[in-house]
């Protein structure tokens, strides 16, 4: 069993996950300890995992509301993946984005991007893309809590295809009829649910299936995430 399996399953055990800024003296924010106590309810001497988004943690005791945690392991590392992977997507309306950002947290991807695409109906400006960033990194902490996950994502652009591309080494468009996925498959761009113009298709992206069925933008953002995560922990195998 690798270590990092062994350091995700003792994190899975505890009873929740909090973000701090230092693990030395490791001190709940005023927002975690009204979670920790009225929401998830925790009792004296639960266990509670303390990281500090790099990939550095320890786990502790939780005391009780405005006591905070006491650290009861040394700080431990997880090994940072020697090859990143990404997923690029373009917003559409509503909160549909918001829930594809979280469950790419989730998933491990280490760099999210968020595309301007020429069929884009949702066009973030500078004022308004600021507003969703901040809103997306409070997600960001909260679904690496919940997933158990001890670091937190790039979060890149808004930015326009041929941006990404140069910006995320080896990105693959999702597109129907793309080739099926192979070793090495780090990168993905899913489109908006118009689909990519030929402007983008001009330059020349390789691309890549997600399947048999035309998907919702946020299904194949999830999907686009999943497939990469998988590759490269091991879980699924493709062929060279």
């Amino acid at each position: 069993m690798s270590s990092e399996l062994t350091g995700l399953t003792r994190r899975a055990a505890a009873s929740a996950q909090v973000f701090v800024a230092n693990l030395e003296t490791p001190v709940l924010t005023a927002d975690d300890d009204h979670h920790l106590a009225r929401v998830l309810r925790l009792r004296a001497g639960e266990s509670v995992v303390a990281a500090d988004s790099s990939g550095r943690w320890r786990m502790c005791d939780y005391v009780g509301l405005g006591e905070g945690l006491v650290p009861q392991s040394e700080i431990l590392v997880d090994d940072v993946p020697t090859s990143p992977i990404a997923v690029a997507f373009a917003p559409v309306k509503g909160d549909r984005p918001e829930w594809a950002f979280a469950k790419l947290v989730e998933q491990g991807v280490d760099i999210i991007c968020l595309l301007m695409t020429d069929h884009s109906v949702v066009k973030w400006g500078d004022e308004r893309a600021e507003r969703h960033r901040l809103r997306l990194d409070k997600i960001a902490v909260a679904a690496a809590a919940q997933s158990r996950r001890v670091t937190l994502p790039r979060l890149i652009g808004p930015m326009t295809l041929a941006e990404a591309a140069a910006a995320i080494p080896g990105l693959h468009l999702a597109d129907i009829g793309g080739a099926a996925p192979a070793a090495g498959l780090t990168a993905i761009a899913v489109g908006p649910e118009g689909g990519w113009s030929a402007a983008e298709r001009s330059l020349g992206l390789p691309t890549v299936g997600l399947g048999d069925t035309v998907l919702r933008a946020e299904t194949a953002t999830l999907t686009a995430g999943s497939l990469v995560q998988m590759l490269r922990s091991g879980t699924v195998q493709a062929s060279a």
